[in-house]
């Protein structure tokens, strides 16, 4: 429990920073747009870069990362149902939506909570592998698509993924992970300090941009309408969790403590990156910050409620 807390309380501290830099006008909007474009082209692919490089292949490849792909395609999925349905988004806000509803915190929030509350970091390499390699590719040739005015092409769509800077981290990353059992470790340390160095920025970037945004933006709940908000939260905090557990308990035999770090996981709040990507592009920025602030805060009593649930089974 103090784990959950913990990585919750860093996390609004540092969001409080941001807020009060603005607020006493150290920072403006153009330093939000500034720690973006810093959080995004440089400091997440150093960080990404590391994580992934550090975790093991055979930790990254199990059971669990079923369970997080079910749990992911199907929330995704509903929530694009009802986007259809309800508000006919163009292709631009439909991906940012989607990726509020889906895309889980596994980084900075959910590394603190796999070390405290899981008590192994390597339960969310699949769910971090699965969003660096496939729903930011992809999410991000849709949204250079969209940027450009252009229908989503095949061609141009793998162009976007070479160019496209978080996922070629990622990939270099899972490629020294495949060949640093066969390095000298001092080796790999020293070629790694100076791109952790850099990926120290990534959080505290992406959270004090996100604390100006709260400041300076609209006041949440202005970025697009209450039941909008309200939709994309309970698709992320209700149905994926439960989709993840019924998926990993039925679909792949998942039991015990594995099957406890998928429900976490899966209920972990909307990811900071996608708040980047939103401002980078311009599309549906403010819905992405309103489901990020909502979504932590709402968080906090499901995760317990979580916990609770599996050591009382």
């Amino acid at each position: 429990m103090l784990g959950v807390l913990q990585g919750f309380a860093t996390i609004a501290a540092v969001v409080a920073l941001g807020w009060a830099l603005a607020h006493f006008r150290f920072l403006d909007i153009g330093a939000q747009d500034f720690l973006s474009r810093l959080a995004f082209y440089v400091a997440s692919p150093a960080l990404l870069l590391v994580v992934m490089s550090r975790t093991p292949i055979g930790a990254i490849v199990s059971a669990n990362l079923a369970a997080s792909t079910a749990s992911v395609v199907v929330t995704a999925g509903a929530y694009i149902a009802i986007s259809r349905l309800r508000w006919r988004l163009p292709l631009g806000e439909t991906v940012v939506g989607s990726l509020c509803a889906a895309y889980v915190n596994a980084g900075n929030l959910g590394i603190p909570i796999a070390l405290y509350v899981l008590g192994d970091i390597s339960l969310v390499a699949p769910t971090l592998l699965l969003q660096l390699l496939v729903l930011t590719p992809v999410a991000i040739a849709l949204l250079d698509s969209d940027a450009r005015g252009e229908r989503p092409a095949m061609r141009a769509s793998l162009r976007s993924v070479i160019r496209n800077p978080i996922t070629m981290a990622a990939l270099v990353g899972v490629g020294i992970s495949a060949v640093s059992t066969h390095l000298p470790k001092s080796t790999v340390d020293a070629l790694m300090s100076p791109v952790a160095a850099v990926g120290d920025m990534a959080v505290p970037a992406m959270l004090i941009a996100f604390g100006i945004s709260l400041r300076l933006g609209p006041k949440p709940g202005a970025g697009g309408s209450t039941s909008h908000v309200a939709t994309v939260v309970a698709l992320k905090l209700v149905l994926q969790p439960v989709v993840a557990v019924g998926f990993g308990y039925a679909g792949v035999g998942l039991r015990g403590h594995a099957l406890f770090a998928a429900a976490v996981t899966a209920a972990l709040p909307t990811a900071q990156n996608v708040f980047t990507y939103a401002n980078t592009y311009r599309r549906g920025t403010y819905l992405a910050r309103d489901a990020i602030f909502v979504s932590t805060f709402a968080s906090v009593p499901v995760i317990l409620l979580i916990a609770l649930i599996f050591q009382g089974a």
